[in-house]
């Protein structure tokens, strides 16, 4: 196991942690939160980084990558609603979004192909991540409140225009599979077609 894979696990791993120090009344949990919560994902962009730089992207990793980010993100919209800070038909937005792009991906990898991180998917993430943030930090300053939720329909907007993006990108991508399929199969049956001939032609 490589270190970029190592801190994918890791932000698996603050999930649980995550959700706990949200849900935790008590003094400062807020700003443990969401210390905890950006340490998390920082490692997002470290493993990338490490990835690219050490050569040692792989198709694990690929996978992996958004589904951590997914359960981190989730885990999170899920306890603000809880804590009635994120209205539930925008949180159910976001997270069918995650659910129908990791539908998408998992369609993909049998077809054989990846759908890796587009630079919008990218955005997405980082203004879940900022909105979070500051939609935690609510309570303790009320001024970052108009703040938050105009961060929150901006992820809402992202995420809606991202699984576009990606629904688009994996209709190509499975076009060009059905259309190589087919053209192996008109391969093969004329390569079918013409060995009888040949062998017509060698008896006489």
């Amino acid at each position: 196991m490589n270190l970029p894979i190592s801190l994918t696990l890791l932000r698996i791993f603050f999930v649980p942690l995550v959700v706990v120090l949200l849900l935790t009344t008590g003094h400062n949990m807020d700003l443990w939160a969401v210390g905890v919560f950006l340490l998390a994902a920082t490692t997002d962009l470290l493993d990338g980084y490490l990835a690219r730089k050490r050569s040692q992207v792989t198709t694990l990793g690929i996978l992996l990558d958004p589904i951590a980010d997914k359960l981190l993100t989730s885990a999170a919209f899920i306890s603000l609603v809880y804590l009635h800070l994120v209205a539930a038909w925008m949180a159910v937005i976001i997270i069918g979004r995650e659910f129908a792009v990791s539908g998408l991906r998992a369609i993909a990898s049998a077809e054989g192909f990846t759908l890796e991180v587009s630079e919008l998917g990218k955005t997405k993430m980082v203004s879940q991540v900022v909105a979070i943030t500051v939609i935690v930090l609510e309570k303790r300053q009320p001024l970052l409140h108009p703040l938050g939720d105009v961060l929150l329909w901006m992820v809402v907007l992202f995420a809606l225009a991202s699984a576009a993006q990606y629904f688009v990108s994996f209709w190509k991508r499975l076009d060009v599979r059905i259309k190589q399929r087919a053209s192996i199969r008109r391969l093969v049956f004329r390569t079918r077609e013409k060995e009888p001939e040949e062998k017509d032609v060698a008896t006489h």
